[in-house]
This record gives C-alpha cells, sequence and structure tokens, in this order.
C-alpha cells in the first residue's frame, strides 16, 4: 500500500470522513487545501491544521506540509499532511493511482478525469465518464452514498437534509458581512433565540446572530473569519441528547466515505494484478538471458 498514491482534494468534515476511514484501512492519501479553509463542524475537519496547530480526529492526526517532499515525510511518520495547494498544482508532481476531488463546493474547480487513473468526485459538479470516472451521492436519503459510474449527483437544492424534524432551520447564515467572534462555542446548548456569535465591523458594536432552534451547537466557523452576508456560520444539532456527534464523524461522512474506499479498494486490487501480470510476462525473459 505505500507504493499506492491517493490524493484529496479538500479537508472539511466530509472529506474527513474519506481520509480518516481510508487511513484506518492501511491507505496514505496526502490532502490538498486552502490556505484560509471555512469549515463549519471544525471539530472533525482536518482542514482546521492549516491554521497551527495539528487537527486530531477520532484518534488520527493530521498536520500542515510545507511542501509534497515535507508531506511525503509525514506518511512515513503516521500522520495524515494537509497541504496548502488550492489549485492542485502538485498532482502532476505527485502522479497519485487515485484522486479524490471532495472540496464539495457544488461545482467543479479543477479537477480533470486524465490527471489519475482513477478520478472520483463527491457530489454535484462532476458528471462521471466526462471530468471523472466516478461520481459519489450526496445528497441524504435513499441515495446517499451510491457510486455513479454514468451521469452526475442529484443537483443542490440550497437545503440541508433534515435532522429530527429540523432543515433548513437548523443551519445558520451571516445577516451581514464583517468578522466572525463567538459568543458561545462548539458543543454548547443553546435555546432557540440565544446569542451564540456576532458578526463585527469596524465603527459598530456589530449584528447579532441568534440560535434558529434549540439544541446543540455542532459546528460553527471559525472565530475571528472574515463572512460575507449569507455565508454559511452555523449548525445546530435538535438533538439535545447526542453531544458527542459534535466531536465525532457523521452518519453522511461514514456513508460517503465508504463508498469512496470500495472505488479505492478496486483501483489498488487492478493495480496489483497488473504488477502481477508485468512480472509473469517479465520472468520468461530474465530465464532465457540466464541461459
Amino acid at each position: 500500500m505505500d507504493q499506492f498514491r491517493i490524493m484529496v482534494r479538500g479537508a472539511g468534515d466530509i472529506a474527513t470522513g474519506t481520509i480518516h476511514r481510508l487511513w484506518m484501512a492501511g491507505f496514505r492519501p496526502v490532502v490538498l487545501e486552502t490556505d484560509k479553509p471555512s469549515a463549519i463542524r471544525r471539530q472533525v475537519s482536518f482542514c482546521e491544521c492549516v491554521y497551527g496547530d495539528a487537527a486530531v480526529v477520532e484518534g488520527i492526526t493530521a498536520k500542515r506540509a510545507d511542501s509534497l517532499a515535507d508531506a511525503v515525510r509525514m506518511l512515513k511518520e503516521g500522520v495524515v499532511p494537509v497541504l496548502i495547494d488550492p489549485a492542485g498544482k502538485t498532482i502532476g508532481e505527485y502522479l497519485p493511482d487515485v484522486l479524490i476531488d471532495a472540496i464539495l463546493a457544488k461545482k467543479n474547480l479543477g479537477t480533470v478525469r486524465e490527471t489519475a487513473p482513477t478520478v472520483i468526485g463527491l457530489g454535484p459538479g462532476f458528471c462521471a465518464g466526462e471530468d471523472v470516472d466516478y461520481v459519489i451521492e450526496t445528497m441524504r436519503g435513499h441515495n446517499l452514498g451510491r457510486i455513479i459510474a454514468e451521469g452526475c449527483a442529484q443537483p443542490n437544492t440550497g437545503i440541508p437534509g433534515v435532522i429530527a424534524g429540523y432543515g433548513k432551520e437548523r443551519v445558520i447564515h451571516a445577516p451581514a458581512a464583517g468578522v466572525a467572534r463567538h459568543v458561545r462555542n462548539i458543543g454548547d446548548t443553546v435555546e432557540k433565540g440565544d446569542v451564540i456569535l456576532r458578526i463585527c465591523r469596524p465603527g459598530t458594536g456589530g449584528t447579532e446572530v441568534t440560535a434558529t432552534i434549540s439544541g446543540l451547537i455542532r459546528g460553527m466557523i471559525r472565530d475571528g473569519y472574515p463572512v460575507t452576508e449569507g455565508f454559511k456560520i452555523a449548525d445546530i444539532d435538535p438533538r439535545q441528547d447526542q453531544y458527542r456527534n459534535c466531536f465525532t464523524i457523521s452518519d453522511k461522512a461514514r456513508c460517503i466515505a465508504g463508498s469512496v474506499l470500495e472505488l479505492v479498494c478496486a483501483a489498488y486490487r487492478k493495480k496489483q494484478q497488473s504488477r502481477e501480470v508485468a512480472e509473469r510476462v517479465k520472468k520468461p525473459e530474465i530465464e532465457r538471458s540466464s541461459e
């Protein structure tokens, strides 16, 4: 497996579920991120290591890598390397066997099918058979995690999946542009109407952002992060008795990760079989030369 190269674009919470599953299965992916990731579920997102400290998610540690060589060294040390490369410039240098686009930007930000023998895209924005080899469905529901070998995932509706009867109500967006400042923290229990953060602007007291429903703050934008009006800044889980959910990989992320692992294992097996065939062809040539 050390000779089987995997790259993952993105290290948010869904991407982290995939990275974690691959790592636990013995694969060692190199991860590419932007220099200012905006993950909401920061406690379960490897991208948080970009800001300096290591990010530990369910026993797996990720750290920021300064170069591709540094990333390869970190793999040998048992650490997930997160390299700042939003444009994917190092993909051509690393030449991965599998490339996984897990940015979840709802559009393709530059991934092309020719960059690796197997290219996988998560969610809408990709078309299997055109810009990627496979698409994984990310929409909650019956088809969540389905592997699509031809065609696209369901288009983005802009409406979050329903949890305990709540959909769009549980996700909070910035009412104004400014800098996010925390009043409450991830894991806190809040009641509807409680102030959870403020959007601050120079010369003003800022705009208060309140909880839209009662529950647990499952995700919140990083303190000090500059946001635009309408930017996603928080996520409230109505299941107040499930505190651990704030700090563990979600069922959705694990479902998607399982499908990615299935494709990676198939790609790995295919490469092993090709290598075995090449060795069988080469062996008679070696025997003849020795005679």
